[in-house]
């Protein structure tokens, strides 16, 4: 049965953190708010997490994985990114954005794009982020909290942990965030696409 974190939105419990923290170094599989909906995650390097969250959700292999990173620093370990748009990119982290880039030789294939040899980082603006002591040096592999069959992901962490106790490892519950997900910025051709509006402002890519 999943583990449930009631965690202050402002000021979150130091505690907890650590405990969650031991969850996902141990191979566990969470769920967390981001500033764009609740998301599910894992270490990376974890394919059976990677596995689970694909099951949860009901995805195939062709849907893409996103790398959440602790900061900017750690987002250049995994992807590169262009001079061109370096400052638009560094100026909208953390935020609610997914990027996608060309992938370092740091990203397992199997989060890569199969042609395009790209990956999709984010660095969430959140007071808990679980990325931070979870995994130091290692971002999380994360997918939107998006349940089968249903339009809008989960905002509630109390019912979250309700409908995946048995599915997820950790919950952690610190009030609703939203349902609108992160806008996805495709930075791997000669232009910008937005390939999802969402919460993120998309006046500075276009």
């Amino acid at each position: 049965m999943a583990r449930y974190y009631d965690i202050h939105p402002a000021n979150p419990q130091r505690r907890a953190i650590v405990q969650i923290a031991e969850v996902v170094r141990e191979g566990g599989v969470i769920a967390y708010p981001t500033d764009s909906c609740y998301a599910l995650g894992c270490r990376l390097g974890n394919r059976d997490g990677m596995t689970r969250i694909r099951s949860i959700r009901q995805l195939g292999d062709r849907h893409h994985l996103t790398l959440v990173c602790q900061d900017f620093a750690q987002l250049g370990q995994f992807v590169y990114v262009p001079n061109p748009v370096f400052r638009a990119i560094k100026a909208a982290t953390p935020g609610s954005y997914t990027f996608i880039l060309p992938a370092t030789k740091e990203v397992p294939r199997i989060l890569q794009h199969p042609r395009k040899k790209t990956a999709g980082v984010r660095i969430p603006r959140h007071t808990v982020p679980p990325a931070r002591p979870a995994a130091p040096g290692a971002p999380l592999v994360s997918s939107t909290l998006l349940l089968p069959g249903q339009d809008e992901p989960l905002t509630e962490g109390w019912q979250i942990a309700q409908e995946l106790e048995h599915a997820v490892d950790a919950v952690i519950d610190s009030g609703d965030c939203g349902t609108e997900p992160t806008t996805v910025i495709d930075f791997s051709g000669p232009e910008p696409e937005i390939v999802r509006r969402g919460a993120g402002d998309t006046s500075g890519f276009e």
